[in-house]
């Protein structure tokens, strides 16, 4: 069953970077670096406050992405206790599977029919 959900998106009543532009762009950073930087709540981050919220444990639980965790959404993931990450595309982020190998939590990449 479904325990959460979450969506990329500036935090509750701030404008969203596509209203105020991005920072991260107009500095140039490359995809996958500085996430610190961006206004935007990644969606793992958005679907663990909403368990949280609720108050569904999600310990043990699989989190479907499109894409490769983020490092610091990675480090949430993990205490999170999430056991199993599912993207579909992957991210430039080495980082972030150095830490999952690390870390035990299972991860793989959603196959394509």
């Amino acid at each position: 069953r479904i325990l959460a959900t979450g969506y990329n998106g500036a935090p509750s009543g701030i404008k969203h970077c596509e209203e105020v532009g991005c920072i991260r762009g107009k500095l140039g950073i490359a995809s996958g670096e500085r996430h610190e930087l961006c206004r935007g709540v990644h969606a793992e981050q958005n679907a663990i406050i909403q368990a949280a919220n609720f108050g569904v444990n999600i310990e043990g639980a699989i989190i479907y992405t499109t894409h490769q965790p983020c490092f610091i959404c990675t480090k949430m993931l993990i205490n999170a206790k999430i056991k199993k990450i599912i993207f579909k595309e992957p991210y430039p982020d080495k980082l972030a599977i150095q830490m999952l190998k690390e870390s035990g939590v299972k991860f793989s990449i959603l196959k394509k029919r």
